[in-house]
């Protein structure tokens, strides 16, 4: 414990060094980003428990559902969001170590895999599309049942959350990158790194909950 309150003294004077007279307190900001990410889950959450709801309901129309989606389509993009938290990860670590150019480099491979995932996830909805399978579609409505028409709704309602929650990520990665660029961002002030990779590693975790609940099921 020693250890840590000397490690977290020196570098409150390391930053009072490269920024005077600017206050920077590393808890209050953890604190307010592990807040708000409760919200994200009490939101996610609450489409988890509609959805084990209609699955009760509704079994084995989930399941003739989940026959029209693309198992290899989820299992890549789920493959991706794992590689981009470890690129992430290790973005966090290096700018630890001071490696500027690293973490950089780290956070642009980051965000290629993030543009990657909605490539893949824009490809399927296509498909989706082309072939009248989409919320309200008159073929939907006539040619499904109720219960695949629930399972669609909460897949694109659900997933489509996600991949908006993926571009809200990238946004945030680029911004806090402009920050590392501009040394706003720094070994002694790496709280918008720590924040953003937090963000990012809840956004793969839903991912990771959304790919067996609405790909395997079937």
């Amino acid at each position: 414990m020693s250890e840590h309150v000397a490690a977290d003294s020196a570098l409150n004077h390391d930053d009072a060094t490269v920024h005077p007279g600017v206050p920077y307190d590393p808890m209050a900001n953890r604190i307010g980003m592990w807040l708000f990410l409760f919200t994200e889950v009490l939101l996610f959450g609450t489409l988890f428990i509609c959805y084990a709801v209609y699955l009760h309901m509704y079994t084995w129309q989930f399941e003739e559902g989940s026959e029209h989606l693309s198992v290899w389509a989820g299992a890549i993009n789920t493959v991706v969001l794992l590689t981009s938290s470890l690129t992430m990860a290790l973005a966090i670590a290096t700018m630890e170590r001071s490696k500027k150019e690293w973490s950089i480099r780290l956070l642009n491979i980051t965000l290629l895999f993030a543009l990657t995932f909605l490539i893949i996830k824009a490809f399927e909805w296509g498909g989706k599309f082309e072939h009248g399978i989409y919320p309200g579609s008159a073929h939907l409505l006539e040619d499904f049942t109720k219960g695949e028409n629930v399972f669609f709704g909460l897949y694109f309602t659900m997933t489509g959350l996600h991949g908006l929650h993926v571009l809200i990520g990238m946004a945030l990665i680029l911004f806090v990158r402009h920050k590392i660029i501009h040394d706003k961002v720094t070994r002694t002030r790496i709280s918008w790194l720590d924040n953003a990779g937090l963000y990012w590693h809840l956004v793969d975790l839903i991912w990771i909950y959304l790919f067996p609940l609405f790909y395997l099921i079937g």
